[in-house]
């Protein structure tokens, strides 16, 4: 059965919720804060969160924020705030899907299977050790906070080593400086593209032959970069 933690304030709509999911094979364990949420998370292993934004005390964003930083687990957003600002703000945090109230619970079953199913495909799909990732010419070691390139350690500021590691994380994929703001735990949340440019920059030179050509790092334009590794 799938163990869920829920982080849900409206203790009938967590009641309703539980029961009906556990008809599906998804157990669900409902706390109304999110510090006994976030408690929760290091006791015990869960295989989802469901996360309400409006929460007392601290707000689910950065409750979102935490959890997508701190734990290796998917999260999908239940919340009634019709701010599109929120979706585009937990998606590119890290979040897995969004689900806005109302809804019917049904859909939240199969939206949680499907992040799920989506979930262990993308972990058998990388086939490797935890804390060692590989990528063509680098090999990330979350470890020890290094990058390897070519079998040389590079020399990396905490903001570079950040950014190039998030980069190799999402090789194939585009990635906008919001993301990168929002992703890098090194880059204040105050800095602007601009800045995210010039360390982009700076990573380059250390790992491109010919810097207005990159064969690594691609800018797309109007969107950010994508890492060709």
């Amino acid at each position: 059965m799938v163990q869920a933690l829920m982080i849900e304030d409206d203790g009938e709509l967590a009641e309703i919720l539980t029961e009906f999911l556990a008809k599906h094979q998804i157990e669900v364990t409902n706390y109304e804060t999110p510090e006994l949420g976030l408690s929760a998370l290091k006791i015990k292993k869960y295989d989802i969160v469901i996360l309400d934004l409006s929460l007392p005390d601290l707000d689910g964003i950065e409750v979102c924020r935490i959890i997508t930083r701190e734990y290796d687990i998917p999260v999908i957003i239940s919340s009634a705030r019709s701010d599109i600002t929120d979706k585009v703000t937990t998606l590119g945090m890290g979040a897995d899907d969004y689900l806005p109230k109302p809804y019917d619970p049904r859909e939240l079953a199969v939206r949680v299977n499907s992040v799920l199913r989506r979930y262990k495909a993308e972990s058998e799909a990388a086939n490797e050790k935890p804390d060692e990732k590989n990528s063509s010419d680098f090999i990330l070691d979350e470890n020890s906070m290094e990058i390897q390139f070519k079998g040389t350690p590079l020399k990396l500021t905490k903001a570079e080593y950040g950014i190039l590691r998030y980069f190799i994380n999402k090789k194939g994929y585009v990635v906008s400086r919001e993301d990168i703001i929002n992703s890098v735990d090194a880059i204040n949340y105050e800095s602007s593209e601009k800045s995210i440019d010039v360390i982009v920059s700076r990573i380059r030179s250390k790992i491109e032959q010919d810097s207005k050509h990159p064969r690594y790092i691609e800018s797309v334009r109007g969107v950010g970069y994508k890492f060709l590794g």
